[in-house]
């Protein structure tokens, strides 16, 4: 029991801390958690210091707790997909989920057997594990280098409709093989409509399950506290009795399940996504370290490049990163109206995750049961392929994303709520920066000052759960809601803390004492603009007075300290913008470092002019007007003469 509780801290803080090395550094955290695994398993195991051996620590336990932990991901995947992301790129999701499966799977099979030698039986199974692309790699990998729309839905909904698509290839792979070694003039009839028709079911039960849930929650059939556990407790439940009808159908079940949610008018389901996103994370820590910390030396040896056979795999990956996977995507999308750069773009990414071997290591067993012993070299070639495609499409995105053309907005943007004379000002102001923005408010009337400044606009409640399908946030990396109403104000910055991130979203109003039974409390707040924390009615009256906002650019030669003195000594700095587009607030907690090359805006008094600067301006006027009229008598043509 020891050895088990040492065992699991330590998955947790090698996952939990390669996660954060991953935010931190920008490397891919599938490497990180695949590289942490190997040193505290097979690594230290070579030294005599095993600080993981998931299989003594867990033994039986082992398998349906991996199986588990991948089908709640999978679930948490599907409930991330909305139905009407696939207005622009549903056909080339359904061609990719077909023609690219059938063309994927005999390339992929093709390529294993004669270059990585696998035996004919191993190789069909894995082409069909390989379709697999691991949504929880494309899905952050995509977020990271900022992809536009349409590619980034392509690839996100191909690899959570492939995940469950390349499992069931396995199983129908896998069983053919059984029935034909225990019954050798069995035939593809008699193996592949059974499973089929075992997918269909299971997807039935998986859809019938989101239903009752979507049916129960909203009626108070179940208590708030319990929501959560139940809806997972759901989930397991659908998977395990599924798979009792075909061995990973559960995969196809729990699938369905969290896209039905998705996309049903599900208003519950909206509390439980910080919860869900957590586990996430969680399991996919961990089920990444258990992984890799179980392998042992002789699975490493067989990718030993010094060996012929590590040099089969290494040519195995090669040709499965530049020949099949480019070609899987270009003959699927030939016809399409998916442009050309985008279609290269799609067929160069596909990194694979954690399904993939999860499901390898699971029928490298049973192959070698089967009497197919190069079925045992699964597990460490699966491996050999998370990290291969990690690494190389994970340090390539953006620079491949650059050269088609298919980035995003590279400058984090500013999404403004509430259309008011002081927001429109800032907004005008953050333009001119070429920062993107955007002002959302549910009053056409409030937008029509941001219509008449060309400034772009979203009209809708920002609250409303249709915002988020109608309206792309993720070019917006901080939130400022400045409404007239400082509850409201609030209200945004609490529900959006969770997506942008509690340090980026700001509100105008300075937090009050948490033991003011009468204020906000600061939890359920933005953090304060302005190290002042001026109020709605603060800045509305300060502008009638006809305070503006200012830009200073600061250098080498003008430091922080000279454009303070430049500035009155009312003036409330309220950001900075730096080089490449960063923002950063002022705020009553917090004050960012300026440094060259920084633009500070601030929220000024007009400077009043003293007599004698105004008595300068006049006279250069005057002697501008002067000069005007000199050049025009100059330039008039002479009055004729009389003959």
């Amino acid at each position: 029991m020891e050895s088990q509780a040492l065992v699991i801290a330590a998955i947790g803080i090698l996952g939990i801390g390669a996660q954060w090395l991953a935010w931190r550094t920008g490397w891919p955290a599938i490497v990180l958690m695949l590289a942490a695994g190997f040193l505290a398993g097979p690594v230290a195991g070579e030294l005599g210091y095993r600080i993981i051996d998931p299989e003594a620590a867990f033994g039986d336990l082992l398998d349906p707790a991996i199986g588990i932990g991948v089908a709640l991901i999978l679930f948490e995947g599907g409930l991330s997909l909305d139905l009407r992301e696939l207005r622009d790129s549903g056909s080339a999701v359904w061609r990719l989920a077909t023609v690219g499966v059938a063309v994927g799977w005999a390339l992929g099979a093709f390529a294993a057997n004669y270059i990585a030698g696998l035996a004919w039986p191993v190789a069909v199974l894995f082409g069909g594990i390989l379709i697999v692309t691991g949504p929880t790699v494309v899905i952050p990998l995509l977020r990271q280098a900022n992809i536009q729309t349409r590619p980034s839905n392509i690839l996100k909904w191909e690899g959570i409709v492939n995940d469950p698509t390349g499992a069931l290839c396995a199983v129908v792979a896998y069983e053919y093989f059984r029935r034909i070694n225990e019954f050798p003039d069995a035939t593809l009839v008699d193996v592949v409509p059974p499973l089929i028709i075992a997918a269909i079911i299971s997807g039935l039960i998986g859809y019938a399950a989101a239903r009752a849930v979507a049916f129960v929650f909203p009626r108070g059939g179940i208590p708030e506290y319990l929501k959560v556990p139940v809806l997972f407790s759901s989930v397991i439940g659908v998977f395990v009795f599924t798979n009792q009808i075909e061995h990973e159908a559960g995969l196809v079940a729990v699938t369905v399940m969290g896209v039905t949610l998705a996309n049903t008018d599900f208003t519950s389901l909206r509390s439980i996504h910080p919860f869900k996103e957590n586990v996430a994370v969680l399991l996919v820590s961990g089920i990444f370290i258990l992984l890799s910390a179980s392998l042992t030396p002789a699975d490493l040896a067989y990718l030993d490049p010094r060996e012929p056979v590590g040099q089969r795999f290494a040519l195995f990956i090669l040709v499965l990163l530049f020949v099949v996977r480019p070609v899987t995507v270009l003959v699927s999308l030939l016809g399409s109206r998916v442009p050309w750069n985008e279609r290269l773009f799609v067929a160069w990414i596909a990194p694979r995750g954690i399904v993939l071997v999860a499901i390898s290591g699971l029928f490298a067993l049973r192959l070698a049961d089967l009497g197919y012993g190069s079925g045992q070299v699964l597990t460490a070639l699966s491996f050999a392929v998370v990290f291969a495609t990690v690494v190389a499409h994970g340090f390539s995105v953006d620079i491949v994303a650059r050269w088609l053309g298919v980035k995003g907005t590279s400058r984090p943007g500013l999404l403004i709520v509430g259309s008011t004379p002081w927001t429109i000002a800032l907004a005008k102001e953050m333009q001119a920066l070429k920062t993107p923005i955007m002002i959302v408010d549910a009053s056409w009337q409030r937008l029509g000052a941001a219509r008449r400044e060309g400034l772009p606009f979203y009209h809708g409640e920002i609250l409303n759960e249709a915002t988020e399908h109608n309206l792309d946030l993720s070019p917006y990396q901080v939130l400022v809601a400045a409404t007239e109403n400082e509850a409201y104000n609030a209200l945004v910055c609490n529900e959006f803390a969770h997506e942008i991130g509690r340090d980026s979203v700001y509100q105008l109003g300075e937090s009050r004492d948490e033991n003011d039974r009468h204020s906000l409390p600061e939890s359920i707040r933005g953090r304060a603009l302005f190290e002042s924390g001026f109020g709605v009615d603060d800045v509305q009256e300060r502008q009638q007075q006809g305070w503006v906002f200012r830009k200073t650019k600061l250098s080498d030669a003008f430091a922080f300290e000279d454009a303070q003195q430049k500035l009155p000594d009312s003036a409330n700095m309220l950001l900075l913008v730096r080089e490449g587009g960063t923002l950063r607030f002022f705020t009553h907690a917090a004050r960012p470092e300026p440094r060259a090359g920084d633009v500070i805006i601030s929220f000024s008094p007009p400077q009043l002019k003293t007599p004698e600067e105004k008595a300068a301006k006049r006279a250069v006027k005057e002697a501008g007007r002067q000069k005007a009229e000199g050049n025009a008598e100059k330039g008039s043509p002479g009055k004729p003469q009389p003959g």
